[in-house]
């Protein structure tokens, strides 16, 4: 494979292909590179489904601006498309008196946002889920689920008949300047192109790496490992059900997830994984680990959230503490109404001082956009993230015909 293109993007998770989707009709040739066999392959299509709202983030965060249309935006989506896309509604869970005020500052952030939003005290909770045990809740009715692998799978088809050039196989080896173009080479062949997209998720650090710059940030996986209801079970929760999280640690805590295939999902915990894909304990690179032990910025990490990383690896070892942190909100809960699910990785940017980058982090220079962090809700607000690089992309373009 030789190829000339405008505008490459590496990556074909769910934000290259909504990259590659904002810029068809724009008349430029747009190629999609994926190292794997099939698109969304890690990241995208190892999520468990949620449409959030925005109630979480900032106001004025990127993760703000772009949840709530985000989530709009692939609704609609989804239904002219087909596609399973449920409003199911979300109840956030203070179950002790100490997270009440953490509970009532959401709110205050969730209208902020623009988020629709109610407060239920205990009685309303029950009426609403009655399973589970709590002293106030918020009720955000627009939060949903969606499968984002069958959303990846029609973008891509998509993308095929506009004309993108869809390429999997094809895995990042070198970068190289030849006058006003980049020269990619891949394991798939050589590209030649004007403008790149560094979309690689999990590896997004060394793909910057690999076109020469140096990334404000660095990725560190976490794993997020699922367990699933049994069938008779899945009754127990009705739609989606989370706990107030932790604002010191960028993850929601176990949560019940109603999916989009109609089972109740419970996690994800969040572990840090041994490889950039390392969905399991048994999987490791000893490159990776060097790095973990060598990194100053990862040093400076563990030692703030040790005791939050020890509980977090201790219900990954031990199925009874995991369920004892699930059982919190779903009292009626035992060890036997769950099975092992696919677990996940998060690609998680960490700043040099060891801060967990909260937001989302787009970098760019002359011929790169690199997507450095775009943890969830990146799912959610994929279309309007898309479009934000496409703009960024025409922006470069438009510079270049200037020069």
């Amino acid at each position: 494979m030789v190829e000339t293109n405008d505008v490459t993007i590496i990556g074909g998770g769910i934000v290259g292909l909504a990259t590659a989707r904002a810029l068809t009709g724009s008349g430029l040739r747009v190629a999609v590179l994926e190292k794997e066999s099939a698109v969304a392959a890690h990241q995208t299509g190892r999520n468990s489904g949620v449409l959030h709202s925005g109630l979480y983030y900032p106001p004025g965060s990127a993760k703000a601006r772009f949840a709530r249309a985000g989530a709009e935006a692939m609704y609609r989506f989804c239904a002219e498309r087909g596609l399973p896309a449920h409003r199911i509604g979300k109840v956030v869970v203070a179950a002790r008196p100490e997270q009440l005020p953490r509970l009532a500052e959401l709110a205050r952030r969730g209208r902020a946002n623009g988020v629709r939003l109610s407060e239920l005290d205990s009685a309303g909770l029950a009426e609403r889920e009655p399973h589970v045990r709590g002293l106030r809740a918020l009720l955000v009715p627009d939060a949903g689920s969606t499968d984002f692998a069958a959303v990846c799978r029609a973008m891509a088809d998509e993308l095929t008949e506009a004309g993108v050039l869809l390429r999997t196989g094809a895995q990042l080896r070198e970068v190289h300047r030849d006058g006003r173009e980049l020269v990619l080479t891949t394991t798939a062949g050589e590209v030649r192109t004007r403008v790149a997209v560094n979309c690689a998720g999990l590896h997004s650090d060394t793909v910057a790496e690999l076109a020469g710059t140096r990334p404000s940030a660095r990725v560190l996986p976490f794993r997020g490992e699922y367990f699933e209801t049994t069938p008779q079970r899945r009754d127990l929760v009705g739609a989606l059900v989370y706990p107030v999280p932790d604002p010191a640690f960028p993850f929601l805590g176990v949560h019940f997830t109603r999916m989009a295939d109609g089972g109740l999902h419970v996690g994800p915990n969040a572990v840090p994984a041994l490889a950039r894909e390392g969905y399991d304990w048994r999987t490791f690179s000893a490159e990776h680990l060097r790095r973990l032990v060598t990194d100053p910025g990862l040093r400076r990490l563990a030692k703030r959230y040790w005791r939050t990383g020890a509980g977090e690896i201790a219900r990954s070892l031990s199925k009874p503490l995991f369920v004892r942190a699930a059982r919190e909100l779903l009292p009626e809960l035992r060890s036997g109404d769950l099975v092992p699910a696919a677990a996940g990785v998060r690609a998680q940017a960490i700043q040099p001082d060891g801060t967990l980058v909260d937001d989302f982090r787009i970098d760019e220079d002359e011929h790169w956009v690199h997507v450095l962090n775009a943890p969830s809700p990146a799912a959610t607000a994929s279309l309007l993230i898309g479009e934000d690089i496409a703009a960024r992309v025409g922006a470069k373009l438009g510079r270049a015909r200037d020069q």
